[in-house]
């Protein structure tokens, strides 16, 4: 088939993919969209990515503007499992199919959903956490979190894994717990530089993202307190090795990014291919830790 611009016949363009990021910048979402991509491209898609930089409002501007290029499909991070909901509605009204990548929709039609084992893995996590507080003896130390929106699926499974590993290890205490908001490494910074202020007793954090860690780390160097609390996190962020062979991380959560977004993007093209794929995708976390480098 081609495109007529007058009487010089072009070649059709070819059938676009729309990824609509939650935010780009960030190293995670980023590695997403190159899966994304890649299964894009090499299925001969042409492929676009829409940043919704954390709003709710500019990730349903991001789907109206794909829905006004009328792209074949659509791999969605959604800025909260709410307004995933509401993209949805808006791509099923234009026949336009859609995969989630990570955090969810708390309703919606889409052709699958690509997640993280968040429960399993924050669990992993926060055995570790409590089998090194065990180590110092530190047996009724108490914890605070710093956690993504509790308002995504992701956040929620996130937390209640972790917590109740920490239970179940007989770490009941959770003093404190505050949610991100624009995910930077200054506003973790702020949230435990308070956190340490109001409770000098905790022993613990669980920073459930990566870029926060650099401000976290930056508030227990601060506050004196590398040799009394450890801290585990979600997420690996470029200098993770680093961390973990200093002892600043004690375990970290490594979610895998690519596969997430190749594997959204495999089942969007069965789906255009006439190939229902499965409803609900679950990628495994890799728990490593401190204790790998040093034994």
């Amino acid at each position: 088939m081609a495109i007529w611009i007058g009487l010089v016949p072009l070649p059709a363009l070819p059938a676009e993919i729309a990824y609509i990021t939650a935010k780009a910048d960030l190293p995670f979402w980023d590695t997403v969209g190159k899966g994304v991509k890649a299964v894009a491209e090499a299925n001969g898609y042409a492929f676009s990515e829409l940043d919704s930089k954390l709003s709710a409002e500019m990730q349903l501007n991001n789907v109206r503007q794909a829905i006004d290029r009328r792209v074949a499909g659509i791999v969605i991070s959604p800025t909260n499992s709410k307004s995933a909901e509401e993209a949805l509605i808006l791509a099923r009204r234009a026949k336009i199919p859609v995969a989630i990548a990570d955090i969810g929709a708390s309703g919606g039609d889409y052709v699958s959903f690509v997640k993280s084992d968040n429960y399993r893995g924050a669990y992993d996590v926060g055995t570790e956490l409590a089998k090194a507080m065990k180590a110092q003896n530190w047996a009724s130390g108490a914890y605070g979190m710093v956690t993504i929106e509790l308002s995504r699926r992701n956040g929620q499974d996130r937390t209640n894994g972790f917590r109740d590993a920490m239970k179940d290890a007989g770490f009941p205490r959770e003093i404190v717990l505050r949610q991100m908001k624009d995910y930077s490494a200054e506003e973790t910074y702020c949230y435990v530089k308070e956190m340490l202020a109001a409770h000098p007793g905790l022993r613990g954090f669980f920073i459930e993202t990566d870029q926060p860690v650099a401000g976290a780390l930056r508030a227990i160097h601060e506050a004196g307190k590398e040799k009394q609390l450890l801290l585990v996190s979600f997420d690996a962020m470029p200098d993770v090795v680093r961390l973990l062979k200093s002892g600043a991380l004690v375990a970290v959560g490594m979610q895998q990014p690519y596969l997430m977004g190749s594997s959204a993007a495999g089942a969007l093209v069965s789906r255009l291919r006439g190939h229902p794929p499965a409803k609900e995708i679950l990628v495994p976390v890799l728990v490593a830790t401190a204790a790998m480098w040093t034994s």
